[in-house]
């Protein structure tokens, strides 16, 4: 049985190969394209769970692949990986704000490439007996099974990362989480030092959650620490 169905997207054929035979050792099938257009071309006619997508390719680039891909496959299950050579955290906010899941800084090692694919693969951090399922709260509400978010009647659908960060969050109300203890819980335990990563995210749950996102009643940030689920008491 295959591990996954992963879409390498490289201009460049001496990566697209050393990817392949990777890859294929360890029990994934690939795809590759060459250029961003292929890509979308590809996913619109098949299904992928991980995108491994190089940020500096010529044409079309990273960033406006990565957007181009969420929104053709919004309210679908996929994880996007970004490559590159940029390692400043601007880089990597503009990546994550695209809508990555999470970022490798070129070179890497066969070993980190494999873990942070098994990390973007891995899912809820929870049992099915305890994940949640809904949640209601004033005008908002929450379908966890359908990753679906519903704001006073304005529908938005939940990335995976989005819900395994979202679901952790609620399943622990009004306790402040760390950050360490976000990152090693939703992406898993080589990650913790990934601040940018909670930043980018939380922002990107509270603008599909949150009736005023630039006033949040549900997520809050805990300055220095972490973040916090806030459920209010319906006493």
């Amino acid at each position: 049985m295959s591990a996954g169905r992963i879409l390498v997207v490289d201009d460049e054929p001496q990566i697209r190969r050393v990817m392949r035979t990777t890859l294929v050792a360890n029990g994934y099938e690939m795809a590759e394209a060459r250029s961003g257009d292929a890509a979308l071309e590809m996913i619109r006619n098949e299904r992928y769970d991980l995108i491994l997508l190089d940020m500096n390719m010529p044409g079309r680039n990273g960033l406006e692949t990565c957007r181009a891909i969420r929104e053709l496959r919004r309210g679908i299950d996929l994880s996007i990986i970004v490559l590159t050579i940029r390692s400043s955290e601007k880089d990597k906010v503009e990546a994550l704000d695209a809508g990555a899941d999470d970022y490798i800084t070129k070179p890497y090692s066969t070993p980190e490439l494999l873990a942070r694919i098994r990390a973007a693969l891995r899912r809820s951090p929870f049992t099915p007996d305890s994940e949640p399922t809904r949640l209601a709260l004033d005008g908002v509400e929450i379908d966890f099974q359908a990753h679906e978010v519903s704001v006073r009647g304005r529908k938005s659908h939940l990335t995976l990362k989005e819900l395994d960060l979202l679901s952790f969050l609620v399943m622990h109300p009004n306790k402040v989480l760390g950050h360490r203890e976000l990152l090693q819980s939703v992406w898993g335990p080589d990650y913790g030092d990934e601040h940018e990563y909670l930043r980018v995210f939380m922002n990107r749950l509270r603008k599909k959650i949150e009736p005023d996102p630039g006033k949040p009643r549900y997520l809050l940030t805990e300055p220095w620490v972490g973040y916090r689920f806030h459920l209010p008491d319906s006493g």
